[in-house]
C-alpha cells in the first residue's frame, strides 16, 4: 500500500464526531493475563498443543484465574495478543479467528470467559499488518471496532507495526478510539502510540491520554533482569514527561509482569512487582498459570502490593534519588499516605542496609511530626510509629527491593 493510499484511508473514514475516550474505564490500573511474552507466536499446535496460541490456552487460563485465586486478587482480563486471526479477512471484510486454532470463534470464547466473571482482551494493529504479519486495522477501524463489540470483547491492545509513515500513528489511534466509543460497549483501549513515535519525536501525552486508557512507552519486556532494569531506567529518565499524564482512566504501561517464568530470581521478581506497583502500572501477567511456583503466585497475589498499585488517588510514583547503588522511589497514596521503594541495584555481595531517616525524604512532610511505618516487601511487618529523625535500617538483597508505606499521625 502506498503512503498516499494509506493517508486517504485514514482521512476518509466516516467516523461520527464523539469525545475520544469518554468511556469511564480503567479508573485503576488494569489487571489480568496476556499470552505474548510467555507463548509468543507459537501456532504449531500439532507439535506443541499445550503451548500454542489457540482457544484452549485461553480457556485454561480463565479456569486457573478463577480456581487459583487470581480473580479474587483483582486480576480480571484474559488477553489474546498477536497471531490469533486468519491470514485473510472474511467476505464482508471482517477479521476472523484462525479456524483451526479457534474453531468456536472469539464470541464463544468471550462467553466462556464472561461466564467465569472475567473479561476478554484482544489484539490488533494500527497498520496494514500486525507485527507478526496478520491483518491489521488500517482502513478498517469502524468495522473492527464493531466486530470486537459484537464478539463481547472488553479490551483492545492496538499495536503500531507496519504503518506506512509514522506521522499516521496519531490519527490512526484516534480513529480507533472514536470507533470503539461509537460501539456503545465499554472496551478498555491499550495503545502503543508513544512507543512508535519516540524514535521520531516527543509524543503528545495530552492527546494520548485523551485517546487511550493505557499506553506503552518503551520496548517489549523480556524474561530477564536487564530488560526489567532497562524499562525502569527508561521510565525514570523520562518521568517528568510521562508521569503527569497518568491518573484514573489512563496509565503508562511498562509492559507485562514476567514473574513465575525463568529469567528472574525471587528478589528480582519482588522488584518488578514492587516497582510496577509504584509506577501505577497495569498488572498484566505473561506466564503459565497452569504451572507457576507457589512463591511467585503468592507474590503476584500479595494484597498489600496490589493495594499500592490500585490506590484510587492514581498518582504515578517517581525515582527521587540514586546513590551508592541504591534507588529511592516515592509514590503519593490516598488518605495522605506515601509509598517508598528502596531498590538495591548492586549485583554482587550480600544483603545491604539502607539507612532511612524520614526527615531526609523529599516528601518528609508526610511524617511531620510522626507516622506509622509498614513494610510490605520483602516481608510484611509493622515498623511502628516513627518521628522525622528516627533512623530505620532496611535490609535489601542484591537486585531486591524493600517496599514500605507511611501513614501520617494527626497532630494533637
Amino acid at each position: 500500500m502506498s503512503q498516499a493510499v494509506a493517508v486517504a484511508l485514514l482521512l476518509s473514514l466516516t467516523v461520527r464526531p464523539s469525545r475520544p475516550l469518554d468511556n469511564g474505564l480503567a479508573l485503576t490500573p488494569t489487571m489480568g493475563w496476556l499470552h505474548w511474552e510467555r507463548f509468543m507466536c507459537n501456532v504449531d499446535c500439532a507439535l506443541e498443543p499445550d503451548n500454542c496460541v489457540r482457544e484452549e490456552l485461553f480457556m485454561q487460563m480463565a479456569d486457573r484465574m478463577v480456581e487459583d485465586g487470581w480473580k479474587d486478587a483483582g486480576y480480571e482480563f484474559v488477553c489474546i495478543d498477536d497471531c490469533w486471526p486468519a491470514r485473510q479477512r472474511d467476505a464482508q471484510g471482517r477479521l476472523q479467528a484462525d479456524p483451526a486454532r479457534f474453531p468456536s470463534g472469539i464470541k464463544k470464547l468471550a462467553n466462556y470467559v464472561h461466564a467465569k466473571g472475567l473479561k476478554l482482551g484482544i489484539y490488533s494493529d494500527v497498520g496494514t499488518r500486525t507485527c507478526a504479519g496478520y491483518p491489521g486495522s488500517l482502513g478498517h477501524f469502524e468495522t473492527d471496532a464493531e466486530t470486537f463489540a459484537d464478539w463481547g470483547v472488553d479490551l483492545l491492545k492496538l499495536d503500531g507495526c507496519n504503518v506506512p509513515n509514522w506521522t499516521l500513528l496519531a490519527e490512526g489511534y484516534k480513529n480507533m478510539s472514536k470507533a470503539l466509543n461509537q460501539t456503545g460497549r465499554g472496551i478498555v483501549y491499550s495503545c502503543e502510540w508513544p512507543l512508535y513515535e519516540w524514535p521520531y519525536t516527543q509524543p503528545n501525552y495530552t492527546a494520548i491520554r485523551d485517546t487511550c486508557n493505557q499506553w506503552r512507552n518503551s520496548g517489549d519486556v523480556y524474561d530477564s533482569w536487564s530488560s526489567v532494569t532497562g524499562i525502569l531506567d527508561w521510565a525514570a529518565s523520562h518521568q517528568k514527561t510521562i508521569t503527569p499524564a497518568a491518573g484514573p482512566g489512563g496509565w503508562n504501561d511498562p509492559d507485562m509482569l514476567v514473574l513465575g517464568n525463568f529469567g528472574l530470581s525471587y528478589d528480582q521478581q519482588q522488584t518488578q512487582m514492587a516497582l510496577w506497583a509504584m509506577m501505577a502500572a497495569p498488572l498484566i501477567m505473561s506466564n503459565d498459570l497452569r504451572n507457576i511456583c507457589p512463591r511467585s503466585r503468592e507474590l503476584l497475589q500479595n494484597p498489600h502490593v496490589i493495594a499500592v498499585n490500585q490506590d484510587p488517588l492514581g498518582r504515578q510514583g517517581v525515582r527521587v534519588a540514586s546513590a551508592a547503588g541504591f534507588e529511592l522511589w516515592e509514590r503519593p497514596l490516598s488518605r495522605d499516605r506515601l509509598a517508598l521503594a528502596v531498590l538495591n541495584r548492586q549485583e554482587i555481595g550480600g544483603p545491604r542496609l539502607f539507612p532511612l531517616v524520614l526527615a531526609t525524604l523529599p516528601s518528609s512532610s508526610y511524617c511531620d511530626p510522626r507516622c506509622n511505618v509498614t513494610q510490605i516487601l520483602p516481608e510484611y511487618r509493622e515498623l511502628g510509629v516513627q518521628d522525622l529523625f528516627s533512623k530505620l535500617l532496611l535490609q535489601v538483597n542484591p537486585t531486591g527491593t524493600a517496599l514500605i508505606t507511611l501513614t501520617p499521625l494527626k497532630k494533637h
